[in-house]
């Protein structure tokens, strides 16, 4: 009787340690299988945000690519492209975690969504500057040769009298300052030291232009210290309801063909710090850049 008794203990004991057995094999076994998972997804989200951003920089190469077109639609290009720059800093500095991936892949399908309008956009914009140009002449020829259009070519007139108005205005390029000390022997030797500046020189190039008026082109240049003082004449030109105060005007006989543009600004005393050199033409800005000096 004992022995049987001693017999159903030790299968009771031998029953519970393999319910234990297997309780822990099988937790083991979850531990592992949720490890594993885990890995994978880590692997998985670090992967996608990788290629979120990779899709992020041929988004902004596109825009690059456009905006180095120079077409009219420039300033909203910027703007879409600083976006993406921005959405890019932001996914970079992110944990990658899956909802925050979720919320960059949306924004990101919102920006590409937005990049593929505008280029159609561009894209015909370039569709229609061609043909404009293409019938720049032949128009021309229409009005003269056959006052009978006249009515019909009105409307066309108008657009292409744009066209020509904006195609003829001139381009200024390469604007560049240099700050130069003077030597006794009237040598100039070039310095980024504020207190050994004498002159500074300023130079531009206009561009070639074929359909540009010809004559002889008056620049206001304005040099502003790092305190925005005005430096050199300081004189101050009257455009209908604006006025400009300058540093100094630059007179060129302009032929249609590029022309090179170098004047000297002396002075004493210059500050440290960043200047700002704007050109105009009357009261337009046409072109502006900066430099520093120690």
């Amino acid at each position: 009787m004992e022995n049987q008794k001693s017999n159903s203990s030790l299968k009771a004991i031998i029953l519970v340690l393999s319910l234990l057995l297997l309780g822990s094999l099988f937790y083991i076994f979850k531990l592992t299988t949720d490890t594993k998972t885990l890995q994978t997804e880590v692997t998985s989200t670090k992967t996608e945000k990788d290629n979120v951003l990779k899709d992020l920089q041929e988004l902004k190469a596109t825009y690059d690519a456009a905006i180095a077109e120079n077409t009219s639609m420039s300033d909203e290009l910027i703007a879409e492209r600083e976006k993406v720059v921005g959405l890019m800093a932001q996914l970079e500095k992110s944990k990658g975690d899956a909802a925050s991936m979720a919320k960059y892949k949306q924004q990101f399908i919102a920006l590409q969504t937005k990049m593929t309008g505008l280029m159609q956009e561009v894209d015909v914009l370039k569709k229609e500057n061609t043909k404009l140009t293409t019938n720049l002449d032949s128009t021309k020829v229409v009005l003269t040769d056959s006052k009978n259009y006249n009515q019909v070519l009105v409307g066309q007139n108008e657009e292409l009298s744009k066209t020509v108005e904006k195609g003829s205005k001139l381009s200024i390029l390469n604007l560049k300052t240099g700050a130069y000390k003077l030597r006794g022997s009237g040598k100039q030797i070039e310095t980024d030291k504020a207190s050994r500046v004498d002159i500074l020189k300023i130079s531009f190039t206009i561009a070639e232009n074929s359909i540009a008026k010809s004559g002889d082109k008056t620049y206001y240049i304005q040099v502003i210290d790092s305190k925005s003082n005005v430096l050199g004449d300081k004189a101050t030109m009257n455009f209908g309801s604006q006025s400009l105060t300058y540093s100094f005007t630059t007179s060129v006989k302009y032929e249609n063909k590029t022309v090179q543009v170098t004047q000297d600004l002396p002075g004493k005393n210059f500050e440290k710090g960043t200047y700002f050199v704007n050109v105009f033409d009357k009261s337009e800005m046409i072109s502006k850049s900066s430099f520093t000096l120690k």
